[in-house]
C-alpha cells in the first residue's frame, strides 16, 4: 500500500472496508454448453509433473524466481537493476529503492512466497513490517505483520488489499518465516476488450486458507477500486517497497495450463439407430454385477425408444442410447454396452465398458 497511508495513520486516520475473494480452477462461470463426455478416453491427459521430494522445495518444472543467490530474474518497475539486497540466502527490501517486478511476465499461475517481518515490531497499523504481493502487477495481496496487532480487516496479512480480508488471521510473530501459496486465474476478456469473466484468487498462509476463490472487483488500489482493463494475459509479479526492511526467500511459480476444450467431433451427438419394443424388450432384466449369487445387481428397463439402466450404487436411471442391434451408448459418458447372446439368440449378459475399464455383467433372471 501506499506510503502516504503511514502519514494519514500517524494522526490516528483509519480507513475501513471489507469482504473477501480468490481462485478455483474449475468450470464455474465458463461455458457449460460445451463439455467432455465422463470419462472420455480421447480426452487429453494432464502432463507429468514430478513433485519435490523436499516439500520445502519447488516442484520440478517449476520456475525459480529466487533461490537466495541472485536478483537476474528481477527488475525495478522502470526496467533498471533490481537495487534490494541479497544476503545469506535471503532478498531484503531496501527503503525507497522502489519496487522490484519479474522480467518473465505470467497468467494462471500457483505461486510460493516465504516471508518474514521485521524483528523486533515496530509501527503500528499499517506501518508495521508493510509490502505487497502484486499478481500479474494488479492484485496486491498485502504482507503485513499482522501477529498480535490491530489494523483495518482489508489490510491484514493474507487480504487481497482493500477488497478482501482474510478468513483467518494465521499470522507469525515478527523474525518468523510465514508462507504464502497462492493460485491466481487471471481475467478473460472478449475480442473487444470486454471482461467476460473476472480474476480469481485462493490463497493458503501458512497452511491455512484465507482467501477462498475469490473474484476480485478490479485491479486493486488504496483509497478507490479500479476497474478491470485488457493488459494483454500477462503481467509481472512484483513485491512492494513500503520503507519497511522484510525479507523474502523460496519464491517459485508454476504456470497453470489452460484445461482442454472438447472439438466439435468430441461433442458430436451419438449415431442412435431405431430398434423396436420387441427387440429393446429382450434386454430389460436384471444383471448380476458378480460372480457371488449374492452380488448386487444392475436393472435394465424400456423406455419409450431407449434403455436406462439402474445400478446399486447410484441413485436414479442412466440413459442407454442404441447404436446397433446389440450395441448401446451413454449420451453423456464415455461407456457403452455390449450385449450377448447364445446361440440360440437367448441375451446371456452385457459388456459395460467406460473409458479404458470394463466388467462383464451376467444375466440373472430367466
Amino acid at each position: 500500500m501506499p506510503r502516504l497511508f503511514v502519514r494519514l495513520a500517524s494522526v490516528g486516520v483509519v480507513l475501513t472496508a471489507g469482504i473477501f475473494v480468490c481462485l478455483a480452477a474449475g468450470e464455474s462461470g465458463r461455458d457449460s454448453a460445451v463439455r467432455w463426455r465422463q470419462h472420455d478416453i480421447h480426452r487429453p491427459k494432464p502432463a507429468v509433473l514430478e513433485p519435490s521430494d523436499d516439500p520445502a522445495k519447488p516442484p520440478h518444472g517449476a520456475v525459480v524466481l529466487f533461490d537466495g543467490t541472485t536478483l537476474r530474474g528481477w527488475k525495478s518497475a522502470t526496467g533498471g537493476p533490481a537495487a534490494w539486497k541479497v544476503k545469506d540466502g535471503v532478498l531484503e527490501t531496501v527503503p525507497g529503492a522502489g519496487p522490484i517486478e519479474t522480467r518473465a511476465e505470467f497468467g494462471d499461475i500457483q505461486l510460493h512466497v516465504e516471508w518474514a517481518a521485521p524483528s523486533p515490531p515496530r509501527g503500528r497499523s499499517q506501518d508495521r513490517g508493510n509490502s505487497g504481493i502484486f499478481l500479474m502487477g494488479q492484485f496486491e495481496i498485502q504482507v503485513l505483520d499482522s501477529y498480535q496487532a490491530e489494523t483495518y480487516a482489508d489490510g491484514q496479512a493474507g487480504s487481497i488489499y482493500g477488497q478482501y480480508p482474510p478468513l483467518f488471521n494465521a499470522a507469525r510473530p515478527p523474525g518468523t518465516w510465514q508462507t504464502y501459496d497462492i493460485a491466481f486465474r487471471k481475467p478473460r476478456f472478449d475480442s473487444a476488450g470486454k471482461l467476460t469473466e473476472p480474476a480469481r484468487i485462493t490463497v493458503f498462509h501458512n497452511g491455512i486458507l484465507v482467501q477462498n476463490n475469490e473474484a476480485p472487483f478490479g485491479p486493486t488500489s488504496w483509497l478507490r477500486w479500479q476497474p478491470y482493463q485488457d493488459r494483454g494475459g500477462r503481467g509481472p509479479i512484483r513485491l512492494q517497497d513500503h520503507d519497511h526492511p522484510v525479507h523474502f526467500r523460496n519464491i517459485w511459480v508454476l504456470e497453470l495450463p489452460d484445461r482442454p476444450r472438447p472439438t466439435a467431433a468430441d461433442v458430436a451427438p451419438i449415431h442412435r439407430v431405431s430398434l423396436s419394443p420387441a427387440q429393446l424388450d429382450r434386454y430389460v432384466g436384471a444383471y448380476r454385477m458378480g460372480d457371488i449369487p449374492a452380488a448386487p445387481t444392475a436393472k435394465i428397463a424400456r423406455s419409450s425408444d431407449h434403455l436406462e439402466i439402474t445400478l446399486p450404487f447410484r441413485p436414479g436411471a442412466l440413459e442407454l442410447v442404441p447404436t446397433s442391434d446389440t450395441e448401446f451408448a451413454m449420451p453423456y459418458t464415455d461407456g457403452h454396452f455390449t450385449f450377448k447372446r447364445n446361440t440360440e439368440g437367448k441375451v446371456t449378459g452385457v459388456i459395460f465398458r467406460v473409458a479404458d475399464g470394463e466388467r462383464e455383467l451376467k444375466r440373472a433372471d430367466p
